[in-house]
C-alpha cells in the first residue's frame, strides 16, 4: 500500500519513527532533523482525520528503564512540531487503554521501545558461546512476537517511517508488520525518499564516485569500506580512524584515538585499495591539541609525528586541501562521518572543508548523499543541508543499503 493512496480517516495509525535525537546534558534537543523529517507522514495521518500513535527508541538502554533515554524528554518538542497536544504513555507495552480512547486528530507518544529487551529480540545475560544460548534465543524470539502483537493491537494500520532503524529486525521495525495485511501497512514518506535516494546512487553511478568515511573507529566501518572498494573511484578516510592508519604505517600518534588491535586491518585496506585501483586518501597533517577540549592549546603537526601528550582532533590544512581537490571533481558523493571533533567550534575546519567542497560539486551537477547522525549534524551546523542533493536520517541503514543488503524494515512491508 502507498501512503498517498491511503485514507486514514477514522483509523488509528501506529507509526515507527526514528526520534533518536541528540540531547544536551539538560535534555534539550541539539538537532531536530529526524523529527522534522517525519512530519509529512504524521501530518498526512492527522489531516486525513486519523489518530496517531508514535513509537521510537532512544539511545541504548539495553532492555532496562533508564530516565536518561526517556522519550518524555522530547514530548513537548514533538507537540510543538505538530502544533497540537501530545499524550504520553510511560510504558509502551501497557498503553492499550489510552490508545483505545484516542479520538481523531489526537496524538499519543509511547515511551522508549528499547526499555524492553523484546524490542531488539536479543537474549539478555547470556553470551553466544554459553550453553543454552540457542534456547534463550528461541524464547526471546517468541517474546518478541508477543511484544510486537501488543504494539500492533493499539492500531488499525502500521506505517514504518524509521529509515534509521530499517536495517534492524526489531519488534517495531519488522516483526509488527506480520500483524497487518498488505492493505494496512506501508512505508512513510521519509522511508520512501530514503529508499529512492539509495537507488539513485546505486542504479546510476556517475563517475568519479567519491565516498568520504569519517568516525573514530575503523572496526565499525570495515564492512562498508570493503564494499565501497568495488564501487568507488576515490575513498577518503578521515576522523579518528586517521590515527590508526598513521600508526599502522609506522607513525607516532601521541594520545590520539587509535585501535591498536586493528593496525593489520588498516594495512590490509591500504593494500586492497591499491589492488583495486581505488584512490585512497588519508590525512597527512592534523590539528593536535594538548587536551580534549575546545579551549585546548593547538598546533598543526604531521599525522605521523604527533608529540606525546597531544592528540589529533581535526584535519590539518594540507589534508583539507587534498580532500577538497578530490571531492570537487566528483559526480557522485557519499559522506558518512566527520573529519574531526566538530562539536567543538575550534575543531570544525576539516568537516567544514568537506561540506563546502560537497556543496561546490553539487552545484556543478554531482549527486551528493550525506548520511549518518554526525554528518547530518555537521551540514546543519554549517547551514548547508539544503545545498546538497539529499540528507539521509539513517546511518547504519544507509550504509547497509549501499552495501546491497536487504533492509528488514523495508522487506517486512514490500516483501
Amino acid at each position: 500500500m502507498n501512503i498517498d493512496n491511503y485514507n486514514f480517516n477514522g483509523k488509528k495509525a501506529i507509526v515507527r519513527v526514528d526520534f533518536n535525537v541528540p540531547l544536551d546534558e539538560n535534555g534539550n534537543i541539539t538537532d531536530d532533523t529526524r523529527i522534522r523529517g517525519a512530519l509529512p507522514t504524521l501530518e498526512k495521518i492527522l489531516k486525513d482525520g486519523g489518530s496517531l500513535i508514535i513509537m521510537s527508541h532512544m539511545g541504548k538502554p539495553k532492555g532496562k528503564v533508564n530516565p536518561k533515554f526517556s522519550l518524555g524528554q522530547i514530548k513537548d518538542a514533538v507537540a510543538k512540531a505538530l502544533g497540537r497536544d501530545v499524550k504520553f504513555a510511560p510504558d509502551c507495552a501497557n498503553a492499550s487503554e489510552v490508545a483505545a480512547n484516542l479520538k481523531p486528530g489526537e496524538v499519543l507518544l509511547l515511551e522508549n521501545l528499547r526499555f524492553y529487551p523484546e524490542e531488539e529480540g536479543k537474549p539478555v545475560g547470556i553470551e553466544k558461546t554459553d550453553a543454552g544460548y540457542e534456547d534463550a534465543k528461541k524464547e526471546m524470539k517468541a517474546r518478541q512476537k508477543e511484544f510486537a502483537k501488543t504494539l500492533a493491537s493499539y492500531a488499525d494500520v502500521y506505517v514504518n517511517d524509521a529509515f534509521g532503524t530499517a536495517h534492524r529486525k526489531h519488534a517495531s521495525t519488522a516483526v509488527i508488520a506480520d500483524s497487518f495485511d498488505a492493505d494496512n501497512k506501508m512505508l512513510g514518506y521519509l522511508m520512501e525518499k530514503e529508499v529512492q535516494a539509495v537507488d539513485n546512487i546505486l542504479s546510476d553511478i556517475k563517475r568519479p564516485f567519491t565516498a568520504i568515511m569519517g568516525g573514530s573507529k575503523v572496526s565499525t566501518k570495515i564492512g562498508i569500506i570493503e564494499n565501497l572498494m568495488d564501487k568507488v573511484d576515490n575513498l577518503i578516510l578521515c576522523g579518528g580512524m586517521t590515527y590508526t592508519f598513521a600508526k599502522a604505517k609506522g607513525g607516532h600518534v601521541g594520545e590520539s584515538i587509535c585501535e591498536n588491535d586493528k593496525l593489520d586491518l588498516a594495512l590490509d585496506i591500504i593494500r586492497k585499495a591499491k589492488e583495486k585501483g581505488v584512490n585512497l586518501v588519508l590525512g597527512t597533517d592534523c590539528v593536535a591539541a594538548d587536551a580534549f577540549s575546545n579551549d585546548a592549546n593547538t598546533q598543526v603537526v604531521s599525522c605521523m609525528e604527533i608529540p606525546d601528550g597531544w592528540e589529533g582532533l581535526d584535519a590539518g590544512p594540507n589534508t583539507r586541501k587534498a580532500f577538497q581537490d578530490v571531492i570537487k571533481t566528483a559526480k557522485t558523493i557519499l559522506w558518512n562521518g566527520p573529519a574531526g571533533v566538530f562539536e567543538f567550534d575550534n575543531f570544525t575546519a576539516g568537516s567544514r572543508a568537506i561540506a563546502e567542497a560537497i556543496v561546490e560539486a553539487t552545484d556543478n551537477g554531482a549527486f551528493s548523499l550525506v548520511g549518518g547522525g554526525d554528518s547530518v549534524a555537521c551540514v546543519n551546523k554549517f547551514g548547508l543541508a539544503d545545498q546538497v542533493s539529499y540528507v539521509s536520517t539513517g546511518g547504519g541503514a544507509l550504509l547497509e543499503a549501499i552495501e546491497g543488503k536487504v533492509l528488514p524494515g523495508v522487506a517486512a512491508i514490500k516483501g
